[in-house]
């Protein structure tokens, strides 16, 4: 399997665990102490890490810092609004397509020397 496809896929798997680290406390542990919900958080994230240093080590020997960088904001949101929206049953916002459509420049602008 390509690198990039690799680190892709560690990147999606990295972002949801990170995604239930950042928010998930806000539905699951609201009733806590904030100290509990951040250890939790942590313990989750731990497994972020696990995923996200080695997807963007395999993903470094193919493309650069900046385009891994704009792949994970890309997946950062691609992640978070089904999240949002099936998770902490926050409303559908036109505001994600739009944030969405500013993301689609930005890939346009990092990769644009490989065209």
């Amino acid at each position: 399997m390509p690198p990039v496809v690799i680190s892709i896929g560690l990147l999606v798997l990295s972002n949801v665990f990170m995604t239930f680290a950042w928010y998930a406390h806000l539905k699951e542990l609201n009733h806590k102490p904030w100290i509990v919900a951040a250890l939790v958080s942590w313990g989750i994230a731990l497994f972020e890490y696990l995923l996200q240093v080695p997807a963007n080590r395999i993903g470094y020997s193919q493309l650069s810092v900046g385009e891994l960088k704009i792949i994970q904001e890309v997946i950062t949101l691609s992640v978070f609004v089904p999240f949002s929206v099936m998770y902490l049953k926050e409303p559908l916002k036109l505001d994600y397509l739009w944030a969405g459509l500013c993301l689609v420049g930005a890939v346009f602008f990092m990769f644009r020397s490989r065209f």
